[in-house]
């Protein structure tokens, strides 16, 4: 009886408001997760250890769903953002190769402003070529444009198209290649590498985006976008070398 007694003195009984209060809108205990969860594990504190609440469980089943749900949830919307981000990124960069006029700004550009919207530190465009060296109009245009000989593309990437190979590899840079980026002031980690047909009878070639985060390009990201914007160039270019 003493024991009884202490056990129901040991806890501070609801005053006479609160409790009407609580039977008047109950919602409110229903609406609060960690008072429901406290009021579950009293009950199964109540009953004992021998008996086992099924209601309980598949209570605690629902709410790690739920969880889930709302994890998948938040994790597809900030997809849809960075998709939507990139796509941006994609449109401005193509209007803006497409605003000059010469062919001389189109590669200045290409290396300035258009890398600054894809937000990366190199851009190559590697056009193959018969001959080894370079002529001094194609020094004239910078460091942007690099002559190769040919076959550099397929050796480059690691597998011809003919093989299968993608048209745009993304991949991260251990060494990089001192032809292709010669002293740029950058020391490239990640690259995207996009295959360009640039017609009939001429050598195919690439373009080259390099950033020094290892993790901006590798393997695993989507390529459509970049595949996009590759395929608007190639077509730009054609007009350009026609």
């Amino acid at each position: 009886m003493t024991t009884q007694t202490t056990q129901q003195s040991s806890f501070a009984p609801i005053s006479e408001d609160t409790r009407e209060a609580l039977i008047k809108s109950p919602e409110y205990i229903l609406e609060d997760q960690d008072l429901m969860r406290a009021l579950i594990a009293a009950n199964e504190r109540a009953m004992g250890s021998n008996i086992v609440d099924l209601r309980g469980i598949a209570m605690e089943r629902l709410e790690a769903r739920l969880d889930r749900l709302e994890d998948t949830h938040r994790s597809v919307i900030a997809a849809a953002y960075d998709n939507l981000a990139g796509m941006n990124i994609i449109h401005r960069a193509v209007l803006r190769m497409l605003d000059p006029a010469d062919f001389e700004v189109f590669m200045r550009d290409l290396g300035g402003e258009v890398a600054q919207i894809l937000r990366v530190d190199c851009v190559r465009l590697v056009l193959e070529s018969q001959q080894d060296e370079q002529s001094a109009a194609i020094e004239k245009l910078g460091d942007v444009l690099v002559t190769a000989p040919k076959g550099f593309s397929d050796r480059y990437i690691g597998r011809s198209r003919e093989a299968g190979g993608p048209g745009v590899v993304l991949r991260q840079v251990q060494d990089q290649d001192q032809k292709l980026y010669g002293d740029t002031g950058f020391w490239i980690r990640s690259e995207a590498i996009l295959r360009l047909d640039l017609g009939e009878g001429r050598l195919p070639g690439l373009l080259v985006l390099g950033a020094e985060d290892p993790h901006q390009f590798k393997s695993g990201q989507g390529t459509d976008l970049l595949g996009f914007f590759g395929g608007v160039f190639e077509r730009a270019m054609r007009r350009w070398l026609a």
